[in-house]
């Protein structure tokens, strides 16, 4: 990975999903802006927020496929992640950098 970039493998398919309900949602239910959870499966050398393993929230519309090894990946850059779900926590710091 070069630079800021940060390469994802989506949570969820892109199939039917389940209702906290237990409603199904067939795959071609029309559904509004939603943002999309992934894991970090790669990053960059200037990447300081995300380390390999964090799940990351991107906006599913701003991304770019890539298949490597018979898989599908997306890449991202840093500053296109809206949030970060890690375990590690910095004990004086908010979470929020420019």
């Amino acid at each position: 990975m070069l630079h800021d970039r940060v390469l994802v493998r989506q949570d969820g398919g892109e199939g039917e999903r389940r209702s906290t309900a237990g409603i199904v949602i067939p795959a071609t239910a029309s559904m509004g802006r939603r943002l999309s959870w992934a894991t970090a499966v790669g990053v960059g050398p200037n990447v300081r927020s995300i380390v390999v393993g964090d799940r990351v929230l991107f906006d599913p519309d701003d991304r770019s496929e890539v298949e490597l090894h018979g898989k599908g990946y997306v890449l991202l850059r840093e500053r296109d992640v809206h949030a970060v779900a890690a375990d590690r926590v910095e004990p004086d710091g908010t979470g929020l950098y420019l």
